[in-house]
């Protein structure tokens, strides 16, 4: 081989090598390289490559996300609904959007395919990256005795997973962008709507926490293949354990990288006032590893939820928060770092986002601002 042609082939080789890397290959700074010491699948390589391409950028400058949950309700919020996220699509400020469950009405309503897709179809309009998590009324109340269907619930939350969290480890949106997914942990693999990501030293997570008392409540009449599903009371075992160590692991992530602050969303609200403990009490155990855990982390921590549908700003984890204390039998922990939001939602509430801005700078690092599609709405 002459001198000039293997410098051609070394430079080709060159040349196809940094083609490669364009694609995606760890040389590529889009992609996370994998960890050749370590299955790629494995709970130790997920905590290791941890969404990095969220914060490869990072400075302190504040961001913003958008949250909504607990719609579209009923026809007119549906119709509704592209005006909302053309809403959302043009806040310059947004970055991500957060919808913590219920796309539909609790009862009388029907928990169809067609539905799901339509829904699925809206949510594939957003610009930014779309986090999900199920609320009850897309699967935990999808029964006869809700009027919502002769189905089984834990068929409609597999349809649920398989329509909106294909593939694992994506957020919904025209920009997605990769997420941890609970889908890498093998005793809790079926639960790919669990996830977890960091932004400028923030941690992120959802839990599939639902109303209707954590799916306590009895299921109607069910069709007659429901055996072929989870039980509800198989259901109620493995999410439960599922929500512990996916709450734990996020916690312990945050502690582990010093972040600034921990997010977490999820649909039920585990203080609805218009409960009572005996129709709260599914949540105990929650309420008091949430408290535990976020009184050890010492920052701030946010709670963003919906169900009861009127926005509201609190932390029922304060020491003077009686109210809030009283809807739990057992006593649960203090931690006055906690902020608890409850977005706006259903089909009577005023239709609208929550611009979250959070200041990883500052010790008190959440800002909330109401943005309505109508200016003039009460």
């Amino acid at each position: 081989m002459s001198q000039n042609t293997a410098r051609l082939l070394l430079a080709l080789a060159f040349v196809l090598g940094g083609a490669a890397c364009a694609k995606g290959t760890p040389g590529n700074p889009t992609e996370p390289a994998l960890d050749r010491g370590r299955d790629p699948g494995s709970v130790e390589a997920d905590d290791r490559d941890d969404d990095r391409d969220d914060d490869r950028d990072d400075d302190d400058r504040p961001f913003t996300l958008a949250l909504i949950g607990d719609t579209p309700y009923g026809q007119q919020k549906r119709d509704s609904f592209p005006a909302l996220i053309s809403l959302i699509n043009a806040d310059p400020q947004v970055e991500r959007v957060i919808h913590i469950g219920d796309i539909k009405a609790g009862k009388n309503t029907l928990c169809t395919d067609a539905y799901f897709a339509d829904i699925k179809a809206q949510f594939d309009t957003f610009q930014d990256p779309l986090v999900y998590t199920p609320g009850d009324n897309e699967w935990t109340d999808c029964h006869a005795g809700k009027k919502n269907g002769s189905y089984t619930p834990t068929e409609r939350l597999q349809a649920v997973r398989a329509l909106f969290f294909a593939p694992p480890g994506r957020t919904l949106g025209i920009n997605s962008r990769k997420v941890r997914t609970q889908a890498n942990d093998p005793a809790n693999a079926q639960y790919v709507e669990n996830v977890l990501w960091t932004r400028k030293g923030v941690t992120f997570a959802t839990l599939n926490i639902t109303g209707s008392n954590n799916d306590k409540n009895p299921w109607g009449a069910l069709p007659a293949d429901a055996g072929t599903y989870p039980s509800q009371a198989t259901e109620q075992a493995t999410r439960t354990q599922a929500n512990a160590a996916w709450l734990a692991r996020t916690f312990a992530l945050a502690t582990r990288r010093h972040a600034k602050a921990v997010v977490i969303g999820f649909q039920a609200d585990m203080w609805d006032p218009a409960e009572t403990i005996a129709t709260l009490d599914a949540y105990d155990a929650r309420v008091n590893q949430l408290g535990t855990l976020a009184a050890q982390f010492g920052k701030p921590v946010l709670l963003i939820m919906g169900d009861s549908h009127v926005w509201h700003l609190d932390n029922p984890y304060a020491a003077g928060a009686s109210v809030a204390r009283s809807l739990h039998a057992s006593s649960y922990p203090v931690a006055e770092n906690v902020t608890r939001l409850v977005v706006e939602g259903s089909d009577k509430g005023r239709t609208e986002y929550t611009r979250l801005t959070i200041d990883p700078k500052s010790s008190t690092p959440f800002t909330f601002v109401r943005v309505p599609l109508d200016p003039n709405a009460p």
